[in-house]
This record gives structure tokens, sequence and C-alpha cells, in this order.
């Protein structure tokens, strides 16, 4: 019959399977949230197309009438997101509040010109669409001038590309360092039991039996980060839900349960892997080398 295991050995070993393990969920989730910045690049990016605004001047004679069926007109075309008509009044309460005077009673007239503002969908809100949309807009004869930030866009559509390039290189790299981080707590968890090794090979134990019961370990710490980085995540989504809405989908849980499946094979996989050639690398070392 085996004896008990003091309080204070017990009290260590937990330590010890708790620290590797929760260090195993905090790099999980730094991976989690590399791989879901990567899967959402493209939405990511399509929100910040489509929030481009294009404003569409209105000639000071039209009328509130022609101005809706104008949106209307407007909300048919393939090409556009959404639409807001601003009021010569509305124009003049926000310019009042960015100046912080009233402008209105220095000039004694309101200057300002009734306005819609047009996002178009991601696909468009690039210089050579826009420039054709801007034509279109004005064969209008409500609309007297269209306005956008012509050097923005052009910007913005030549770094998307480049931004992607960056996103995945830098994944890749986070990855090597996450995976060596793993490796590290995997080899120093391993380190305090080589002493054990040696004895297992001592009194007669196989390289395989004396890896067996670390390899299923080092699995277990993967799976076990894996589920806490999963519950990281799940606390982020249920209390940011509505500011993460632009960049993920929720209606389409694809991309969640892909996350999620890939937290628990990179756990598992890296966990494994390492465990393999942290145990096999005492293996090899002789009873005076354990003291190095």
């Amino acid at each position: 019959m085996s004896k008990p295991k003091p309080r204070q050995l017990k009290k260590s070993l937990f330590g010890s399977y708790f620290t590797t393990t929760l260090s195993i969920s905090m790099i999980l989730f730094l991976f989690g949230l590399m791989g879901l910045l990567l899967v959402n690049a493209r939405k990511l990016s399509d929100y910040v197309m489509e929030n481009i605004g294009v404003t569409l001047v209105l000639k000071d004679s039209v009328r509130e009438a022609d101005v809706l069926k104008l949106q209307k007109q407007l909300e048919s075309t393939n090409y556009i997101k959404s639409t807001k008509y601003v009021d010569k009044g509305l124009a003049a309460n926000e310019l009042k509040a960015e100046l912080g005077e009233d402008f209105i009673n220095f000039l004694g007239y309101n200057p300002l010109l009734s306005s819609i503002d047009v996002k178009v969908y991601a696909n468009y809100a690039n210089p050579d669409s826009l420039s054709r949309i801007e034509k279109q807009f004005l064969t209008h004869p409500e609309i007297q001038e269209v306005y956008y930030q012509r050097d923005l866009v052009k910007q913005l559509h030549a770094n998307v590309g480049k931004i992607s390039m960056i996103l995945l290189g830098l994944s890749l790299l986070m990855f090597l360092i996450f995976a060596a981080l793993i490796n590290n707590m995997i080899r120093m968890s391993i380190y305090s039991k080589r002493f054990l090794i040696n004895t297992m090979q001592l009194v007669g134990a196989t390289r395989s039996f004396i890896r067996k019961p670390f390899m299923i370990k080092g699995v277990l710490y993967g799976i076990y980060g894996a589920i806490i980085a999963c519950f990281m995540f799940l606390a982020i989504f249920v209390s940011y839900q509505k500011e993460l809405q632009p960049f993920i989908d929720f209606q389409n849980p694809d991309s969640i349960a892909l996350l999620a499946g890939g937290l628990f094979v990179l756990g598992i996989f890296i966990s494994g892997i390492a465990t393999f050639f942290a145990v096999n690398k005492f293996l090899r070392l002789k009873f005076d080398q354990l003291f190095y």
C-alpha cells in the first residue's frame, strides 16, 4: 500500500501543474487573438473601407420630397450600403458644436447646404469605382457636388494588401515565439522529474514505458490550457459582443468554432511534441549530467 504524499509535496506538485497549465492557456489565448485577427482580417478591412464617407452636397433649391425620392433611388443601387440625409439646420448645429461658437449670428445667415452622407460597399470603396460612381451621382439634377477624401481612399486601397501580408508574417512569427514558450514551460516541468526518469531507467524501464505518462500529462496540459483559453474568449465575447459585432459575425459561428478547434489542436500538438523531445533529452543524459 503506497504512502500518502506529504501535504507540502502535494502543494508543490499542484502549484507546478497549475502554473504550467495557466501559462499554456495564456499563450494559447494570445495564439487565438492572432488567429481571430487573421481569420477576420477581411471583415476588418471591409469595415474600414465601408466607413469611408461620401458626401453629396445638394442644391439649395431642392425640396425635401425630392431628397427623399433621391435617397430611395440611391439605396436601390447595388453599390450603396446606407444613406443619411443631413439638412441645413442639422449641419449648422454640428458645425457650431465643432467650432464652439454660433457662426450664424455672426454671419446673419446659414451658408451651409443640405447633403446626403453615403456609404458604399467595400468592393466599390476604391479609387476607380468611386470615380465612376461620382459621375453617376452628378447625373442627378438635385446634386451640386460630390465630396470624399480621395487621398485617404488611395492610401487605404494601397495598404489593404500590405496589411494582410504583414498580419500573415506577424502571425507566423508569433507562432514560433509562442511555440517556443510552451516548449520551455514543458521542459521546465519535466526538468524537475529528471532524477525520476534516470531512476526508472536504472531499474530497467523501457523508454516508451517512461515516456508514456509524461506524454499523457503533456497532452492534458494542452487540453486544459485550451479549455481555459476558450473560457477567456467566451468571457470577452459575452462582455464585448456589441463592440466586436462589426468585426466578428456571431450569427455565423464557423469562425468561432474554427478558433476553438484550432486552440485544442495547437495545445495538444505543441504540448505533445514539446513533451516528447524534452523526455527524450533527459533519457539520453547520464547520471552525472543531470546536475547541470
